[in-house]
């Protein structure tokens, strides 16, 4: 890429990348780091269904679970713990929002809350709490995403090291406690239980943190664009005019945290006209999809009530589909909803400094904003006169 379309991409990369896609002649278009793109929605939806295509694991897990059974077995495991855990979460949330105070500092507030309310399914009460204490320091550091800065990376990788011997150290004593019998009392229990015997400590410490990652950053940065986008398309003062499920649903079609899904073609392949060599990257982008104008009606538009229009949606993937759908998105939704409820109940939400354009790193972050909250003052019917 050059300098030039470097800070093109940089200034607005969704923009850049619709661009690029607009300009391309063919079914399939290359983007700049090299990799391929499809365009065109209805191949991308054929390839992300493809069971030829998704043969093998997916490259989720890196190299760390190669075992297809493996995989889900985890990832249905995980789901379960949190699933069992809404009900405590929900609870939580009502004190995480009143902890926030009046102003808040966004998207960083995302992760740190759904942490706060998660952190007994995470990791269970009992686990040291000098581990407690280091998970939280790590989200507050910015730990839940790949951040787009240097410094920031930096300041992640500096806590890396010690949040990674602490808990192989946890993970070393539940395997001795046996810990893999029995329900699991938190993720990092259904995370041992799905794993392979001849699994090492220190790969279930790193899947640990992939999933902690996921479950933290995804949720938090999605409940982020939710007040976001919903602040910047409806003035402050009158509640809402949408449900709470249209708008994050919206969010999630908007501006999805996973915008570009990329997959290693296992064997020869041609695909939009093109043949493509096995190991080249063929990605689809549920960005793209979601801005169809063939499929959406106006997508470039903020539009929760398109919700409840009849047949007013497209293909919807913000937590991907085909045999790799992410196994607890009906969970992460459900969290991304309570936690904009909690937020916007009994209040008057407004943010300074926001803007839609997003920060890609990896994922689609939104940029800093504040949010104040204020309490909604109730409206009383005036009194009838005599």
């Amino acid at each position: 890429m050059s300098v030039w379309e470097m800070r093109r991409f940089r200034r607005d990369p969704l923009a850049y990348i619709e661009d690029r896609a607009r300009r391309s002649t063919g079914e399939v278009f290359r983007l700049p780091w090299g990799a391929w793109c499809v365009k065109d929605t209805e191949l991308a939806l054929t390839v992300l269904h493809d069971p030829v295509f998704h043969t093998g694991v997916s490259t989720f897990f890196g190299d760390m679970l190669p075992a297809r059974p493996a995989q889900i077995a985890l990832g249905r495991a995980v789901r379960s713990v949190m699933r069992a855990h809404l009900p405590r979460y929900r609870e939580r949330l009502a004190e995480a929002v009143a902890e926030l105070g009046p102003v808040s500092r966004w998207p960083d507030a995302g992760p740190s809350l759904v942490h706060r309310c998660t952190a007994d399914a995470l990791l269970h009460p009992d686990a040291p709490p000098a581990l407690h204490h280091l998970m939280a320091r790590a989200v507050a550091g910015g730990f839940a995403a790949r951040q787009r800065y240097m410094w920031q990376r930096a300041r992640v990788e500096l806590l890396r090291p010690g949040l990674l011997a602490a808990i192989t150290a946890e993970v070393r004593d539940r395997r001795a406690a046996g810990s893999r019998r029995g329900e699991p009392r938190d993720v990092l229990d259904g995370v041992l239980g799905a794993c392979p015997e001849e699994t090492t400590d220190r790969t279930v410490a790193d899947l640990y943190v992939l999933l902690f990652q996921s479950i933290v950053g995804n949720i938090g940065y999605t409940v982020a664009w939710s007040l976001l986008l919903a602040c910047l398309h409806h003035p402050p003062g009158p509640p809402w005019p949408w449900a709470t499920e249209s708008l994050v649903r919206e969010a999630g079609r908007h501006r999805p945290f996973v915008w570009m899904v990329g997959r290693p073609v296992p064997h020869v392949l041609v695909c939009g006209g093109l043949s493509f060599a096995p190991g080249t990257i063929l990605s689809v982008s549920p960005y793209l999809l979601h801005h169809d104008a063939r499929h959406w009606d106006r997508p470039e538009q903020f539009r929760p009530e398109r919700w409840d229009e009849p047949d007013g949606q497209g293909p919807y993937l913000p937590f991907s589909t085909g045999p790799f759908t992410c196994a607890g998105a009906a969970v992460a939704h459900r969290m991304i909803a309570e936690a904009v409820t909690a937020l916007s109940r009994d209040a008057q939400l407004a943010i300074g400094g926001g803007d839609a354009r997003p920060l890609v790193s990896g994922s689609v972050h939104p940029r800093p904003f504040v949010l104040r909250r204020a309490p909604r003052t109730p409206v009383h019917p005036a009194p009838e006169g005599r």
